[in-house]
């Protein structure tokens, strides 16, 4: 009887997918955790409350929902924005480096493409579009009514990507003996901070849902991405809506300085060395480009 229930529900997705004008709406609920404890220096001498006000208000930062609006072949993933109380943690915003913007990709035409505000600039990024080199499992489970298969990727770590900052030898005393050595390849941020070269990401898709797309730069599985595992970041959808009865925009951003990749990362660092060298000569933050 399970297995009649599924079938019928995949040929009911696949009756929909089917509609020349086909469309579909995906909401993910984005959350990272820190691990407040190895930060060192004045985390340390604060008090459970003081780290609970300051865990509060980065919540914002943190706990993130999006939309990924799709067709059969490209999509639109932006930050579902939505009014924060006085007080509940804008300043930890920290303007380019969050996941704000507008991700466009086209799977059929290869085209992935970023619209982004770094410290009052706009940029518009565009991102080589090969192939992920997913490992296909066999392993299953149910997000909603969805049955979702497992595949997992490595990938290098973008150097701007603050989710997966660490403090650099928090773990000398276990790195001093062989079987708890970390011997994970990293590059140095800063004196106090570093960020592992290469990442594993493991996604759940749905072959309920043929298109091959997912939330922010994933794609190229046979079966919409639900669900992403990335470091101390896990993405989850929580809704979809297929062929929705208002007609979705998913149209190429335009807005912005055109840029590769390689060319945003270049001119972030060093907006970010000219940003920690003006706090340390006592001139604040505020800069422009």
């Amino acid at each position: 009887m399970k297995q009649l229930i599924t079938l019928f529900l995949a040929f009911v997705t696949i009756g929909v997918f089917a509609q020349k004008n086909f469309q579909g709406k995906a909401t993910y609920m984005s959350k990272t955790t820190l691990d407040m404890s190895s930060w060192g220096g004045r985390m340390n001498s604060m008090s459970e409350a003081q780290k609970k006000q300051i865990a509060d208000r980065m919540k914002s930062m943190l706990e993130k929902t999006f939309i990924l609006s799709f067709d059969k072949t490209a999509s639109i993933y932006k930050e579902d924005e939505k009014l924060e109380a006085p007080g509940a943690g804008g300043g930890f915003r920290m303007g380019g480096l969050t996941d704000g913007g507008t991700k466009y990709k086209n799977t059929k035409e290869l085209v992935a493409l970023e619209s982004k505000e770094f410290f009052g600039k706009n940029f518009l990024i565009s991102d080589t579009m090969e192939m992920p080199q997913w490992e296909l499992g066999s392993e299953t489970k149910k997000i909603g009514n969805y049955i979702c298969y497992k595949a997992t990727l490595t990938k290098d770590v973008d150097a701007t990507d603050w989710r997966n900052m660490r403090r650099r030898n928090r773990d000398d005393d276990k790195k001093k003996k062989d079987a708890n050595k970390d011997t994970t390849e990293t590059v140095k941020v800063t004196e106090d901070i570093e960020i592992p070269k290469k990442i594993t990401v493991t996604a759940w898709y749905t072959p309920q849902i043929p298109v091959s797309n997912g939330p922010g730069e994933y794609w190229g599985l046979p079966g919409l991405i639900l669900e992403i595992n990335e470091g101390r970041t896990t993405i989850l959808c929580t809704e979809i809506v297929l062929n929705p009865s208002e007609k979705l925009e998913i149209e190429k951003p335009t807005k912005g300085d055109k840029v590769t990749r390689k060319e945003y990362t270049d001119a972030i660092t060093k907006k970010m060395e000219e940003f920690r060298n003006s706090r340390g000569r006592g001139r604040g933050g505020r800069g422009r480009f």
